[in-house]
């Protein structure tokens, strides 16, 4: 309730005043993990019961303790690793192998390899779906969706997706939600069946990345090109967008305070985002964090946000082989940042 009261500070003015400024929201950065190591990044997992971050590096998974920052384990070749998902009551974890089309199954004891699966090409943002018990890829390439057997350690199917898809969340009543980035738009699908059910466009949503959902209020929170677009899961409107930073690829929602929130690696900040009351939000404030911190997990017990990001120097000088070098990572500034109140 406190946190709608602070919501609902913002519209308390008097008459014929300006509208006062959004209170702050207390989140900031609380610690810094210097955590080093080689290679880009992409999604991050948080495990909040084995206080455990999982992290892709590019072609290999670190794994460090969340409350001490000190690395627990690194998987390697992972070529192209872009997500992590866990399925506890197997005790297995998945990777999502970019480069190599597969999925990598780890135990979660160990932390060591124990099987391989191929799925589509260039599998991205990776999930598990409890309703179907199934693992689902989601593969930018071959823009479709590939179903895991999480125990056979198989594939048992294929869903087109009509476009290169982005992160996909599940609302545990068997339906799935994934952006698709290159067409602005939403598709669900049946995770049992596996079927698309429904196809809505995001506009005024442009190139959807990061996604979260409130399950209770079916509510979907996407981050966009300086958009959040927040959605009904059930009939796809685009209920209302705000104004949030450049290059977002994350987004996440905390049912315990329900504050959303986007990460926004163009300018390094954390837009947090609060529903006043039904369907009215409000852009609280954008927190400092760093450049290219873009993606995103949160901690439902705890409320902690995790982000990751590195320092970088100055571009290559161009070539007629690559017309436009980008900047090089410092070596060993890799950094995981907590955020919380």
């Amino acid at each position: 309730m406190a946190v709608l009261v602070l919501c609902l500070a913002v519209l308390v003015v008097s008459a014929g005043s300006a509208p006062a400024p959004p209170p702050a929201s207390g989140y900031h950065l609380l610690k810094k993990y210097a955590i080093g190591g080689e290679g880009g990044w992409d999604y991050l997992l948080v495990d909040g019961d084995a206080h455990r971050i999982y992290i892709s590096r590019g072609t290999h998974m670190m794994v460090i303790d969340s409350e001490s920052g000190q690395l627990v384990s690194d998987l390697p070749d992972t070529p192209g690793i872009h997500g992590m998902a866990l399925v506890h009551k197997l005790g297995r974890g998945f990777t999502s192998n970019g480069r190599a089309g597969t999925v990598t199954i780890f135990d979660l004891k160990t932390l060591k390899a124990i099987g391989q699966v191929k799925v589509g090409e260039n599998p991205d943002a990776i999930l598990y779906d409890s309703v179907s018990d199934r693992v689902f890829t989601f593969n930018g390439r071959s823009h479709d969706t590939t179903a895991v057997d999480p125990a056979a350690g198989t594939a048992v199917g294929t869903i087109p997706l009509g476009g290169k898809p982005e992160t996909g969340v599940a609302d545990g009543k068997g339906h799935v939600y994934v952006n698709i980035e290159d067409k602005g738009e939403m598709v669900e699908f049946d995770s049992r069946e596996l079927k698309v059910l429904n196809r809505w466009s995001m506009a005024p949503c442009e190139s959807p990345t990061g996604l979260a959902m409130a399950v209770k209020k079916r509510r979907l929170f996407a981050s966009c090109d300086k958009l959040m677009a927040v959605m009904d899961a059930d009939s796809g409107k685009v209920i209302t967008t705000l104004p949030i930073g450049p290059g977002a690829d994350g987004a996440a929602f905390d049912p315990g305070t329900s504050l959303a929130f986007s990460t926004n690696g163009g300018d390094g900040t954390l837009s947090v985002v609060c529903e006043e009351s039904k369907d009215k939000y409000t852009l609280v404030e954008n927190v400092p964090t760093m450049p290219r911190a873009r993606t995103v997990r949160l901690d439902p017990k705890t409320h902690l946000v995790y982000t990751v990001t590195a320092e970088f120097g100055p571009a290559p000088a161009a070539t007629p082989e690559n017309p436009r070098p980008r900047p090089t990572m410092v070596p060993n500034s890799f950094v995981v940042l907590v955020l919380g109140r």
